[in-house]
C-alpha cells in the first residue's frame, strides 16, 4: 500500500511538473524595432517574472496552464498587458512592441539627435532613466557618468551642484551639454553649472554621452563630446509617484509627480516638484533647493502636435573653493601623512580632515560662509511637430532661458594701525579662530567700531558712519578697514529657435536640414549682499559714480527676478557690464541606410557675434556717436562677428548580426569665446583673435550577442589655435627707468594640443539573474607646441612684451587619463536587486597654473579606487507599485586626492616624504549613503 501511494504521488507530481508551461518572445521598440534590454516581464499580481536579455529576448517558465495576464514594463515606455493562453510546453509570443510612455518623446529624441546603436557611427554610451533613478542617490547628476569611458567627474569643492565633468580630457566649456537637443552651455564662456539643474535626474528619460564630434547636427562645442539629456514629456497614462529619500549629513529629498494622461480631447499634462536640503559633507556647505518640471501636450490630429515644457531649480548652497595662490592652505592642511611641522608658527595644527572648509564660520549662532552660490534659471520650450506627409516632417522648438543669481565672496581688508595685514585668506590667519573658522562675529563687532583683539585700533567713522572702503581710500586706513560680503551677479536673458526638417528622399536616403538661431544677453555686476554690521560700503571706482556710498543690502536667496537695485548704478561696485551674443546657423545632413550599411555626411555653418557694453569704466556720454566704438574708448563696442562651421562624416557596417565596425571624422572651425574677443575687462578688441580648429578621427568595433556586448574604439583629436588669457596682480616690470607694480594680463595664442586614446565597454549576462558590466579607457593628452604669450599692463593699457613658454610635450591635467571599472547586478528574486561597482582612476595630472611657471614634470596625483554598492526592492502594495533602495558610495571610505591646482612632484631622493601634499588641491568625498522610497500610483 505504501509503495502504491508513493507511486501515485510521484505520478501526480510528474503530471504537475510536465503540465507547466513557458512563454518566450522578444520585446522591441515600436518605432525602431530594436530589442529593449532589461525590460520586465511578469505575471500580473504576482512576483513571478523575468527580464529581457541584450536582444530583448525573454523566457518565462513555470507557468500554470490556462489564461494568464502578462505585464511588460520598461522605463520610459507605456506598460503593456497581454492575455496569454499558456499550454504545456513553450508558447512563442513573437515580437512585443512597446511605445513611449510620454506623448511626443520620440519627436524630442529626433530634435536631440539621439544616436542609435549599430546604426549611428559614433562612440556612444546611453543611460536610461530607471538606471539613473536607481544609482543617483545623493550624488551630483554628472556623477552617474563616472563609469563611462574617458569620463572624469569630481565634486570639485564639494558644494551642492558644484560637480564638474571632463570628456576625453576636455572640460565642460568644450563639452556640449544639451537638454532635449537645446544647448545649455553659457554662450559667453561655455561653462555649465549643474546646480542650476538640480532635480533634472528625476525627469530624465535618457542621458546619452556621444564622445568626439558626435551626431549632433548643430555646430556645438563638442570638442570632447556631447551630453544629451532627454527629459520626460507628458505621460500617456494617468497616475503619479511620490518619493522621499534621506542620507548622510542631514540630506533630505521629497518629490511628487502627477500626470493627467492623454485624454480624449488630445490633452496630456505632467507636473513634477522636488525639495532637497542638507548640511553638506564638507564643513559649512548647507544647501536648500527646489525644482519643478511641467509638460503639457496637445495632439490636434495625426499631423499636428504641440508640447510645452518648463523646468527650473531655484537654489542656494554654501561652497568650498580651492585655496587661492595667496592662501597658505595645501593638501597637507587637510591630511598630513608625513606629520611634518611647518616653519610658520601660526600653522600649528595639521590634519584637520578632508571635510575642512576655510571659508565658513558662525554668525549669530548660525552657519555663515563667504562663498554662497544662489541661482534660478528657468528654461521653457514650446515644440511644434508637423507631419507634412508620410515622408516629410518638421519639428520646431522655440525656447527661452532667464537666469538670475550669482556667487558671494569677501570684500575688504584689515588695515588698521597695529593689526597684522590679512585678506581673509587661509587656515591659521588673523581672521580665523583656533579651529580654522572665520571669526564672523568679530568682523561684525569690528565693522561697528569695537576693538577686536589682534586687529589693532578700532575703526573710525566717515561722516558719522562706520564705512568699509576699498583699500582705505577715505580718510586713512582705520576708516575704510573691514569686510563686507559682496555678490558677483551673472544673470542672463537667452532666446532661441531650432527647427529641423526631415524628408525621406528614397527608401535608403534621408535629408535632414534646419536652422538654429539664438540671442543672449549676459548681465554682470557686483553688489553689496551683506554689510556685516557696517553702515555702508564706499565705492570709488565707478566712473559714473566715483563716490558711491552704498547702504543697500540684497540677500543671496535663490535668485530673484524682482531685484533691480543695480539698474540706476546705486548698488554696484567693481564692475557692471553686459555681454551680448547672437548666433545664426544653418545645418544639413544626408543619411544613408540600407541593409547592413548606414552613413551620414553633415555640414553646418554659423555666424556668431559679440558686443560688450560697459556701464562702469566709461562715462555715460563719452562720445557723440551713440557711445559706440571698437578701440576700447567707448561704452558700447561694435559687433564683432565670426564665421564658423563643421563638416562631419561617418560610416557603419553591420558585418553580421553580431559584429559591426564604424568610422567617423570631421573638422570644426570653432568661433572664439567672448573673453577671447575683449581684453583686460574693457572694450578693447583682440585684433589677433581667430577661430579655433578641431579635427577628429575615430574608428570603432562592436559585438552583440544574447549574452555579451562589447564596444571598442580608438580616437585622435587635434585642437589648434586655442586662445586664453590670465590676469596677474602686483606684476613688476621696468619702464622709463623705474620699476612699476601693476595689474597685467597675459594673452596666450596658438595653443595646440592632441588627445588620443582607446575606449572599451562591455556587458555580460551569463544567466538571466546576473549581469556584469565594465569599461576601460586610456588616453595620451598633451600640448604639442610651446606657448606664445603677449603681456599687457592693464592699468596703463601698455604692451610689456612677449614670451615663449616651453610647453611642448607637457601633459594636460585636470582629468584621469586612465580609468576602468567593473560591476555586477544580481536579481536575487523577482523585484530584489543588488549591485556593486569597482572604479579606478590613474594617470591623473595636476591642472597646473601657468602663473607658477611651466613645470618640467607635471605632478602626478596618486591613483585611487572606489567601490559603490546598493540594493533595491520593487513590490506592489495595494494599488501602488513601490521601490525601496539603499546606496553607499565609496564603501571603504578611501581617502583620495581628486584634483590639484599646482604642480610640485614627488622627489625620488626623499621617498619617505609625500611632496605631492604640498600642493593646493582638494580631496574627494569619503563614505556617503542614501536610502529612498518611491511610490507609483
Amino acid at each position: 500500500m505504501k509503495k502504491l501511494l508513493t507511486l501515485l504521488c510521484s505520478l501526480g507530481l510528474s503530471v504537475m511538473v510536465f503540465a507547466q508551461g513557458s512563454i518566450t518572445g522578444t520585446v522591441v521598440d515600436a518605432e525602431t524595432g530594436e530589442g529593449l534590454i532589461g525590460a520586465s516581464v511578469f505575471v500580473k499580481g504576482t512576483t513571478t517574472g523575468t527580464i529581457t536579455d541584450f536582444d530583448g529576448n525573454f523566457d518565462l517558465g513555470n507557468l500554470e496552464p490556462g489564461s494568464t495576464e502578462i505585464v511588460f514594463s520598461y522605463t520610459g515606455y507605456a506598460d503593456k498587458t497581454q492575455t496569454v493562453d499558456v499550454s504545456a510546453g513553450s508558447t512563442d509570443l513573437g515580437k512585443i512592441s512597446m511605445g513611449f510612455s510620454s506623448v511626443g518623446l520620440a519627436e524630442v529624441e529626433v530634435i536631440a539627435s539621439v544616436a542609435v546603436d549599430r546604426k549611428t557611427p559614433v562612440a556612444v554610451s546611453t543611460i536610461k532613466g530607471d538606471k539613473i533613478e536607481a544609482l543617483i542617490g545623493n550624488q551630483e547628476f554628472p556623477e552617474i557618468l563616472r563609469k563611462t569611458p574617458s569620463i572624469y567627474v569630481t565634486k570639485e569643492g564639494g558644494g551642492f551642484g558644484d560637480a564638474r565633468i571632463n570628456v576625453r580630457g576636455f572640460d565642460q566649456r568644450n563639452t556640449a551639454v544639451m537638454i532635449n537637443g537645446i544647448p545649455v552651455n553659457d554662450m559667453e564662456n561655455g561653462w555649465v553649472y549643474w546646480s542650476n539643474w538640480a532635480g533634472l535626474s528625476d525627469v530624465t528619460s535618457t542621458m546619452q554621452v556621444q564622445r568626439g564630434l558626435g551626431a549632433s547636427k548643430l555646430a556645438v562645442a563638442s570638442v570632447g563630446g556631447s551630453i544629451n539629456i532627454v527629459t520626460n514629456a507628458a505621460d500617456f497614462e494617468q497616475g503619479g509617484k511620490f518619493g522621499v529619500s534621506v542620507g548622510n549629513d542631514g540630506y533630505q529629498k521629497y518629490s511628487l509627480v502627477l500626470s493627467s494622461g492623454l485624454g480624449d480631447n488630445g490633452w496630456a499634462f505632467t507636473f513634477q516638484g522636488t525639495h532637497t536640503r542638507g548640511d553638506g559633507y564638507v564643513d559649512g556647505t548647507a544647501f536648500r533647493a527646489y525644482s519643478y518640471f511641467g509638460s503639457v501636450t496637445k495632439q490636434f490630429n495625426n499631423k499636428h502636435m504641440i508640447s510645452a515644457t518648463v523646468l527650473g531649480a531655484p537654489q542656494w548652497h554654501h561652497q568650498r573653493l580651492t585655496a587661492s595662490r595667496f592662501d597658505r592652505i595645501t593638501l597637507r592642511t587637510f591630511v598630513d601623512p608625513d606629520n611634518i611641522k611647518a616653519e610658520d608658527p601660526e600653522r600649528d595644527q595639521y590634519g584637520v580632515g578632508i571635510r575642512y572648509n576655510h571659508t565658513w564660520g558662525m554668525k549669530d549662532g548660525e552657519e555663515f560662509n563667504w562663498r554662497r552660490n544662489f541661482y534660478h534659471k528657468p528654461k521653457a520650450f514650446v515644440n511644434h511637430y508637423w507631419t507634412i506627409s508620410p515622408k516629410t516632417d518638421l519639428k520646431t522648438s522655440a525656447y527661452v532661458s532667464l537666469g538670475r543669481g550669482g556667487g558671494t565672496g569677501p570684500r575688504g581688508r584689515l588695515r588698521t594701525p597695529g593689526s597684522v595685514f590679512d585678506s581673509f585668506s587661509g587656515f591659521g590667519r588673523n581672521t580665523h579662530d583656533a579651529n580654522g573658522q572665520v571669526r564672523f562675529d568679530d568682523i561684525v563687532r569690528y565693522n561697528q567700531g569695537q576693538a577686536v583683539s589682534g586687529w589693532g585700533d578700532a575703526k573710525g567713522q566717515y561722516n558719522g558712519q562706520f564705512v568699509v572702503g576699498n583699500g582705505g581710500r577715505i580718510q586713512g586706513d582705520n576708516v575704510g578697514s573691514g569686510f563686507i560680503r559682496r555678490a558677483s551677479m551673472n544673470s542672463h536673458n537667452w532666446y532661441g529657435v531650432l527647427s529641423t526638417l526631415t524628408s525621406e528622399l528614397s527608401e535608403s536616403l534621408t535629408l535632414v536640414a534646419g536652422v538654429d538661431g539664438r540671442y543672449y544677453k549676459g548681465i554682470h555686476y557686483r553688489r553689496v549682499e551683506n554689510l556685516l554690521g557696517s553702515d555702508a560700503y564706499f565705492s570709488a571706482s565707478d566712473d559714473n559714480n566715483p563716490a558711491n556710498l552704498i547702504t543697500a543690502e540684497v540677500p543671496a536667496e535663490f535668485g530673484s527676478f524682482g531685484d533691480n537695485t543695480h539698474d540706476p548704478g546705486d548698488n554696484v561696485l567693481n564692475y557692471y557690464n553686459d555681454g551680448l551674443v547672437n548666433w545664426f546657423g544653418l545645418f544639413g545632413q544626408v543619411e544613408y541606410s540600407k541593409d547592413k550599411v548606414s552613413a551620414f555626411l553633415a555640414l553646418s555653418g554659423s555666424n556668431q557675434g559679440f558686443r560688450r557694453v560697459d556701464y562702469f569704466n566709461y562715462a555715460e556720454n563719452d562720445t557723440p556717436s551713440n557711445d559706440i566704438g571698437n578701440d576700447g574708448e567707448y561704452r558700447k563696442s561694435n559687433w564683432e562677428n565670426f564665421l564658423g562651421g563643421t563638416v562631419k562624416a561617418g560610416l557603419n557596417i553591420n558585418l553580421d548580426q553580431s559584429n559591426n565596425i564604424f568610422v567617423n571624422g570631421g573638422y570644426f572651425s570653432r568661433q572664439p569665446i567672448f573673453d577671447n574677443v575683449f581684453l583686460n575687462f574693457r572694450n578693447f578688441v583682440n585684433e589677433d583673435v581667430k577661430n579655433q580648429s578641431v579635427s577628429a578621427f575615430e574608428l570603432g568595433y562592436g559585438y552583440r550577442s544574447p549574452k555579451f556586448n562589447l564596444k571598442l574604439n580608438a580616437y585622435h583629436t587635434e585642437w589648434g589655435n586655442r586662445q586664453f588669457d590670465i590676469g596677474f596682480s602686483d606684476f613688476e616690470y621696468e619702464f622709463g627707468g623705474e620699476t612699476l607694480i601693476v595689474n597685467a594680463t597675459a594673452v596666450f595664442e596658438g595653443v595646440a594640443q592632441v588627445h588620443q586614446g582607446i575606449e572599451m565597454e562591455f556587458d555580460y549576462q551569463p544567466v538571466r539573474q546576473l549581469t556584469f558590466n565594465g569599461m576601460f579607457s586610456a588616453g595620451n593628452w598633451r600640448y604639442t607646441k610651446d606657448f606664445e604669450t603677449t603681456l599687457t599692463d592693464t592699468d596703463n593699457n601698455r604692451a610689456i612684451g612677449t614670451q615663449t613658454l616651453p610647453t611642448e610635450g607637457v601633459k594636460i591635467g585636470d582629468a584621469a587619463q586612465l580609468t576602468a571599472s567593473i560591476g555586477a547586478t544580481y536579481n536575487i528574486v523577482s523585484g530584489l536587486r543588488a549591485y556593486a561597482d569597482y572604479y579606478i582612476a590613474d594617470n591623473l595630472y595636476a591642472n597646473w597654473d601657468v602663473r607658477d611657471g611651466v613645470p618640467e614634470q607635471v605632478a602626478k596625483l596618486p591613483s585611487y579606487d572606489l567601490v559603490d554598492a546598493g540594493i533595491s526592492y520593487n513590490f506592489d502594495l495595494a494599488t501602488t507599485n513601490c521601490t525601496l533602495r539603499f546606496n553607499v558610495n565609496n564603501v571603504f571610505d578611501n581617502i583620495y586626492i581628486s584634483e590639484m591646482d599646482t604642480s610640485i612632484p614627488d622627489d625620488p631622493s626623499t621617498p619617505n616624504i609625500n611632496e605631492v601634499y604640498n600642493n593646493r588641491g582638494l580631496f574627494g568625498f569619503g563614505r556617503t549613503w542614501n536610502m529612498g522610497l518611491k511610490v507609483r500610483f
